[in-house]
Order: structure tokens, then C-alpha cells, then sequence
């Protein structure tokens, strides 16, 4: 019937319901106990004016005007979750203007693990503001007030938005809707927000969120803009799991790394020299010593070559690797030299490039490996900056493989095999893992024939079904120049941290015009593979400091062993087991300072030293030590060469554990 529509739902069976009918009214039919736990829909085609696409989620009060597949997504759905923590966002911005009505708006996105609202407001928000929006969001919340969507003509939502001076709104619709749309807004009370959802049904639907920080951003990531407020919170489907939440952000706070680098004098960011360059301190510099040494051996044990690459090159160079015209907004401005002018290289490819075309290759040298611990530098805005973990100098463990299309799956298998290898070796159990794609309708921001593309990700999707690896498609993440493969490590307390990627390029060897001989006798052009699997040096190394709150492994911690006499007639025992220990290549210190014994125990167990190693004259005569080993509340006496051997075991075997 032409008023009437066929929805097939989940579990494959179909009903016909009257056209315009409501998700939530479908909802209703089928069970009042699922209409009241509905938050959202997601269908397979809708055709209304909105533009819904193939899987788009839904209101749950748009009318539906085609066939399609219907869900009804509760809080069993991961995908709710993330309209649950939008629709919060716009909780908060009716606090905000309920209470400072004064407050301009920005935008308010969900996040991986809450949402945040940018607001410009001359008055700086404080803490106690923070408490009164809370409280205001709570009262809302108990006004069960809908998520309403209207339409409007564009030029209308454009003059209500100048009216009230809401600058930001006015560049959204400006930037994403045309002339003659008809653009979507959502009233919840008296805020008005330009968004094209979706939303739950209403604010009573929100049952635990917490505002958590406020936090500056720059109006559309520019300096040269207003600086604007972000007041950053999350929210949960129960109390527990927002407590669980709370709990976590405690702990990460105590493994905060910018601290903890403090604490143990790991590195620092030096005012005078600049934001977002990083200084490694000594014991820092000894830790990234055993990361690169070991990376470096790893290199040569699976193949590759070692390269190094000079830091500034040509202008001419970039504008043949496509990076001025893709990539310039991250790269540092240009140097004017006596021939040319420069640019700091903010990738280390186009070097390896070069050295592979230095010399002609046949088939037979394929493939070839070229791996480069090399300092890069690029242009972080100020906001984005962190510690270790975005930065403007770093130094990445990168590689870039050159091999027939032959070879390909079995360099990829390589360098996932490469990647699982280094999570395990550093104390990394549990990873995710994305496949990254482009968006053919989106040909502006790729490079390449659709053909390629489809190439390079049906070899990596192979490659990963073959190793059963579990894998997430994210379409249109790719790079501009290939698919990627993106291992995310989880750390201690279950934070994804993207480090390890891997990376198919089709585009580089077509510019640069690389070749090599094939069997025929013809010149063909190889394909190349980009790989980091550190991700950078940088942002490993804080990675560590927070997965491990500082207590590293005994092979990478600075100081492995400290040596603590009781008085001084017992320094020298003390120097004689410390001597026996630096022969094996054990870093250990002795303190024999004239301060209370309790108090230097105290000061290296804050150091978080794996070893303290008490000597007097029990410990002297017996030719033991008194160990006290990090974590353990009881101490024990053991013979000193025992010891010795313990830890000469612990260091070559690179244990991630004392056990």
C-alpha cells in the first residue's frame, strides 16, 4: 500500500506499519518495557530531508517514510552510548544559559570517554561555577525536558543565531548547510542549539554525569582567535559506572607523567627554549638509550638497513612528496639559505626516498628496509600540546619498505608480527586494532586511483584475517596517500593509547618516479610501506611512565640498584658488592651519605628503585645483603652473589615484571 511501509527488524522478520510512523511508536508495539528503555534508532534508509544515509542513527520521534531495517538501540548499545554523552553536552549548554545567560556558544561533541562544550564568555567559569552548573544540569534532568527537533529555513536559523550574537552558531551554519537547506536545530528548554543530531528522547533519560574541568581552546584552533572555555564532563548509563569512571581519572592522575617525569627528573619542557621540545634529563636519556638500542638491534635481526637523514632539506623536496600542498598547515614555516629555501622535515620518507634511489635496483634486492631513529618537527598548535604526547620535536623509530606487489602481504605480516613483538616486549598484553580507509567521495583529501586504493586495503585486510586478527574498519581515516593499519595499545588501567601504525603508499613511489628492475628486464615501480612502531620515541616513553606510574621494569629503569651502607665502616662491603654489579652492567649507586638510614630508604623507594640492598655487620661477615625489592613489604637475606645472578637473569631476560 502506497501509505504504508515494511520494517524488518534484527531478528529478520517484517511488519508493515502506516508511513510517517514513529521508531518510538514501533517500539511501543512491540513491548512498552523496550519503548521505555529506547534511546535512539538506528535505521538502513529513511529518505527524509535530513540526508540519513545507509546505517544512520535516528530520534526516535523522526517519522519514518521508507522500507528499512529498523534497531532500537538501550543502553546494551555501545553506539547509544555516544548520543547519550552528545545529548549530555547539550545538558550542560542549557545550564550554562540558564545561569550566565550572557555566554556565547560553541560546539559540543561527545568523546571517546564523556563530552565537552566550548563557551566564550569574558568572565572566566571557576570551580565553584562548576558545582552550580552541576546542580542546575540535575535539576533539568529532573524536569524531563524532550530533545525537540525542528527545521528551519537557513536564512531564518541564521538571523535568530545573529540576533542573539552567537557568532559561533552563525559560522557553523555559514560553513556546513547550503543557501536553500532547510537546516536542523534542537530546543531543550531555552537553548537553542544548531545540530543535526541525534538525541535521546529526553533530559530525564540521563542518569549519572559528572562535570570534570575547564580547559581553554582557541575559536576554530587559531591563536589569532578569541580564546574560548571548554568545560569538559562524562556521563554513564548507572552511578557505578560513572564511579568506576571517577576512580580511574584518580589513578590517572597519580600516573600522570608530566609529574611523575618531574618526580623522577626523566625530562623537561624548557621555557626558554620553547613549548612542546622536549629535554631528556639523565636518567630519561638512559631509558630512551635501552628503548633505541633494543629497537636498533630489532632492525638488523629482521632485515632492515640503518639510515640517517639530515633534518632541514630543500623546499623543492616537499613539494615533490606532496607534503607542501597536504601537509604544509603542520610543517614550520621555511628557512631562506644561501640556494634555496628550507624546511624542517616533519616526516622522515622522502629522505629514505631518496637513498633508495640513489642507485638502481633489480628484483632480486627487493625487498628493501630502511630504518631510521630520525628527529622529526612539526608545527602543534599551542592548545594540542602534552607533555610527552604531543609535541613539536620527536624523534620517530621509522622504517619505509620498498618491495614488489608480490611481496607486500608478507612485508605487512612482518611488520605486525614487529608491532605484537614490541607491545609484549614493553609489558603490553591487551591491543586494538583499526583498518583505516579512504572515502571515495571525498577524492579532494586523497591522492590515487580508486583501483589502488581498493588494492592496498584488500591486501591488508587479508593479511589480518589470515593472522585472525580482530580489526575495526574506520572509513575515511586514512592516510591521504594509502590504507593504514593502527595498533592501539591498552595500558594498566585500560586507556587505548594510538602508538603502532602501518602504512600502504601507492603515491610517494609514482611522484619520486622510484623503480626497480624486474625479472623481464622491464622497470617497474615497487610499493611502499610506512611503519612507526614506537609511534615516536616521545610519546612511547610517556606511554610507559603512566602504564607503569613510573616503576619501570628492572631492564629500563635508570637506577637498578642502590646500595645502602647502615654506617660508614661499612661502605667499603657496600662498594665491593657495587663493584661486582657494574661488572655485569647493573646501574647502582651507593649512598653512603651520612643521613639516617629509614630516611635514604625512604628517599629511593620514592625513586621508585627496584633494589635497595641494606649492608652492616651481619650482612659483611655472612657476605650477604638485606634486600628490600620495590612492592614487597618483607625484606630477605640472601647471599650476595645470589643477588648478583637474580638480576643479572632479570636484565637479560627483560622481564616487565620483578617476579
Amino acid at each position: 500500500m502506497a501509505d504504508s511501509i515494511q520494517i524488518k527488524f534484527p531478528d529478520g522478520s517484517e511488519n508493515e506499519f502506516p508511513r510517517g510512523t514513529t521508531a518510538l511508536q514501533v517500539a511501543k508495539s512491540i513491548s512498552p518495557r523496550l519503548a521505555d528503555a529506547a534511546l535512539v534508532a538506528k535505521v538502513s534508509s529513511n529518505g527524509d530531508k535530513s540526508g540519513d544515509s545507509t546505517g544512520a542513527l535516528i530520534d526516535l520521534t523522526r517519522p519514518l517514510e521508507k522500507d528499512t531495517d529498523l534497531r532500537i538501540l538501550t543502553e546494551k548499545d555501545p553506539e547509544a552510548l555516544h548520543v547519550y554523552r552528545h545529548s549530555s553536552a547539550h545538558l550542560l549548554a542549557a545550564a550554562v544559559l540558564e545561569l550566565f545567560p550572557e555566554t556565547k556558544l560553541g560546539h559540543g561533541p561527545a568523546t571517546e570517554t564523556g563530552f565537552f562544550y566550548d563557551f566564550y564568555r569574558p568572565t572566566p567559569f571557576t570551580p565553584e561555577d562548576l558545582e552550580k552548573i552541576e546542580k542546575k544540569m540535575q535539576e533539568l534532568v529532573a524536569q524531563n525536558i524532550p530533545y525537540a527537533r525542528e527545521f528551519l529555513p537557513r536564512d531564518q536559523g541564521l538571523a535568530e543565531f545573529k540576533k542573539e550574537g552567537d557568532f559561533m552558531k552563525c559560522h557553523f551554519i555559514e560553513q556546513f548547510t547550503k543557501p536553500d537547506e532547510m537546516i536542523s536545530i534542537y530546543r531543550t528548554g531555552k537553548f537553542v542549539d544548531f545540530c543535526r543530531g541525534p538525541h535521546i528522547p529526553s533530559t530525564g533519560k540521563i542518569k549519572a554525569f559528572k562535570l570534570l574541568n575547564i580547559a581553554g581552546a582557541y575559536w576554530l584552533g587559531d591563536e589569532k582567535n578569541p580564546q574560548l572555555q571548554r568545560i569538559y564532563g562524562t556521563s554513564f548509563f548507572s552511578k557505578k559506572d560513572l564511579e568506576d569512571y571517577l576512580k580511574q581519572v584518580e589513578e590517572t592522575k597519580k600516573r600522570d607523567h608530566r609529574v611523575l617525569g618531574k618526580q623522577l627528573d626523566l625530562f623537561s619542557i624548557q621555557e626558554l627554549a620553547g613549548p612542546g621540545l622536549i629535554f631528556w634529563h639523565p636518567k630519561g636519556g638512559i631509558i630512551r638509550k635501552e628503548m633505541e638500542d633494543w629497537m636498533r638491534e630489532q632492525y638488523l635481526k629482521r632485515g632492515y638497513s640503518m639510515v640517517y637523514t639530515p633534518h632541514v632539506m630543500r623546499r623543492q623536496l616537499w613539494q615533490t612528496s606532496g607534503h607542501e600542498g597536504y601537509y604544509s598547515q603542520n610543517m614550520f614555516d621555511a628557512m631562506e639559505l644561501d640556494d634555496a629555501e628550507y624546511r624542517l622535515k616533519p616526516m622522515n620518507c622522502p629522505g629514505h626516498i631518496l637513498i633508495y634511489k640513489d642507485s638502481l635496483k633489480s628484483y632480486r634486492d627487493l625487498p628493501v628496509r630502511l630504518g631510521e631513529l630520525g628527529t622529526v618537527y612539526r608545527y602543534e598548535r599551542s592548545g594540542v600540546m602534552h607533555g610527552l604526547l604531543r609535541v613539536r620535536g620527536f624523534t620517530q623509530d621509522d622504517s619505509h619498505i620498498f618491495c614488489t606487489p608480490e611481496q607486500i602481504e608478507a612485508e605487512i605480516a612482518g611488520c605486525l608480527d614487529f608491532a605484537f613483538d614490541v607491545l609484549k616486549h614493553f609489558g603490553f598484553d591487551q591491543y586494538q586494532t583499526e583498518l583505516s580507509t579512504w572515502n571515495p567521495e571525498d577524492r579532494k583529501n586523497f591522492v590515487g586511483r580508486e583501483e589502488q586504493w581498493n588494492h592496498a586495503t584488500e591486501s591488508l585486510e587479508k593479511v589480518m584475517k589470515e593472522k585472525k586478527i580482530e580489526y575495526k574498519t574506520i572509513p575515511g581515516e586514512a592516510a591521504f596517500y594509502g590504507p593504514k593499519i593502527d595498533i592501539k595499545l591498552v595500558d594498566a588501567i585500560g586507556r587505548p593509547w594510538q602508538l603502532s601504525t602501518i602504512q600502504f603508499d601507492f603515491n610517494l613511489p609514482q611522484r619520486f618516479g622510484l623503480e626497480y628492475v624486474a625479472e623481464d628486464g622491464s622497470r617497474k615501480q615497487p610499493v611502499m610501506v610506512h611503519r612507526a612502531l614506537y609511534g615516536s620515541v616521545e610519546r612511547f616513553f610517556g606511554v610507559l611512565i603512566e602504564h607503569y606510574a613510573g616503576a619501570f621494569p628492572v631492564w629500563l629503569s635508570p637506577v637498578q640498584v642502590v646500595m645502602i651502607p647502615i654506617s660508614e665502616r661499612h661502605a667499603e662491603y657496600a662498594r665491593k658488592i657495587a663493584d661486582q654489579l657494574k661488572a655485569i652492567g647493573v646501574r647502582v649507586e651507593v649512598d653512603a651519605r651520612n643521613e639516617k638510614m629509614n630516611a635514604k630508604i625512604r628517599e629511593h623507594a620514592l625513586q621508585k628503585v627496584p633494589f635497595l640492598l641494606v649492608v652492616g655487620d651481619k650482612e659483611a661477615e655472612a657476605g650477604k645483603v638485606n634486600v628490600r625489592t620495590r612492592g614487597k613489604e618483607k625484606t630477605e637475606d640472601i647471599p650476595a652473589a645470589e643477588f648478583v645472578d637474580k638480576i643479572r637473569r632479570l636484565i637479560a631476560e627483560k622481564k616487565a615484571t620483578l617476579d
